[in-house]
């Protein structure tokens, strides 16, 4: 049973598909959740992946089809409001894309799940 919607980020959704140390932790604060997260959500998990492929090309057969695994998840694409993400990068120090999240959440009134500390100390003050 659907019980929220919280807006997940790259960095929480990284740690479930790449076996991450928190990535337990993780999955318990999205289960029964109705998820949602920018556009860019695919861009940037794919970024990871390149990245960790590039680091450990041993393992590159393994964290492509742990990215692969992000079919498995519902997450809805949410368009957001450019200028209103800038503005909010301005303010707060983020980058676009982290600002992104931040403005989706509070857009929607939602729990941002994170592993960004940033990120996460901007969700936790007051809009």
């Amino acid at each position: 049973m659907v019980t929220d919607t919280k807006v997940v980020d790259a960095s929480a959704l990284a740690a479930i598909l790449f076996q991450e140390p928190r990535s337990a932790s993780i999955a318990g604060r999205l289960d029964g959740a109705r998820l949602k997260a920018p556009f860019l959500l695919g861009h940037e998990l794919a970024k990871v992946c390149l990245m960790k492929c590039k680091r450990h090309p041993d393992q590159r057969e393994v964290l492509v089809q742990g990215f692969r695994l992000l079919r498995n998840f519902e997450v809805e694409a949410v368009a957001t409001d450019h200028d209103a993400v800038l503005a909010l990068a301005l303010t707060t120090g983020l980058t676009a894309c982290d600002a992104s999240y931040l403005w989706l959440s509070r857009h929607l009134d939602a729990e941002l799940v994170t592993l960004d500390r940033q990120l996460m100390t901007e969700a936790s003050r007051p809009s």
